[in-house]
């Protein structure tokens, strides 16, 4: 055989490994469905009060998967759908369900009192927590996680509707904030999303 001829196989041999090596290296990354925020320097953590009058932060909730959200007792369809989803991810875990955390965090705390909130959360999951935190305290916390939420005045005093950011902040076991999914997204693609950060992606 030509020497020519041996050295385009050693090449291409080397090619190969060399696209072998890379397909893994670039392999390592998982490929979420939600936006993926691993690294952002922003909603790090909370210090809020759960529906139980227990102060929590994220560290409370080692080892779990967190899904966060903003929104409001009387909301008429965003709030109860993205809770309901999650209750239905959290179905689909099958055991690995207890490894998730639902948290939703009202940007009512006027109407949303601990009882209200507890009855709420009720109607998704017994282990989904509802946090609060006093008006001036909230809007602290609302604005570290860049949530908008502004008061729309009803036809009484008590009727308002609150406007309000749409989506979630998805952090790992180990309390790091990796995803921000969207509302509406579905329930399989943030149970696949969930599964890849339970795996410690």
């Amino acid at each position: 055989m030509k020497r020519t001829t041996l050295k385009l196989i050693a090449a291409y041999a080397l090619f190969i490994s060399s696209a072998a090596l890379l397909t893994a290296c670039s392999g390592d990354k998982p490929k979420f469905t939600a936006i993926d925020v691993t690294g952002a320097d922003y909603a790090k953590d909370f210090a809020l009060t759960d529906h139980n009058g227990k102060p929590r932060s994220l560290k409370d909730f080692a080892g779990k998967v967190v899904v966060l959200f903003f929104g409001y007792t009387q909301c008429p369809d965003v709030c109860p759908t993205s809770m309901t989803e999650l209750a239905e991810v959290r179905k689909l875990l099958g055991t690995d369900g207890d490894k998730l955390q639902g948290l939703f965090v009202t940007v009512d705390p006027a109407r949303d009192t601990p009882e209200v909130l507890k009855s709420y959360m009720a109607n998704f999951d017994p282990t989904f927590l509802a946090l609060y935190a006093a008006p001036e305290a909230l809007a602290v916390v609302a604005k570290d996680y860049k949530v908008y939420y502004k008061k729309a005045e009803g036809k009484t005093a008590t009727s308002y509707t609150m406007d309000h950011s749409a989506g979630s902040y998805i952090y790992d076991t180990q309390g790091k904030l990796r995803l921000y999914t969207r509302y509406g997204s579905g329930v399989a693609p943030l149970a696949a999303d969930i599964k890849l950060l339970l795996k410690n992606l």
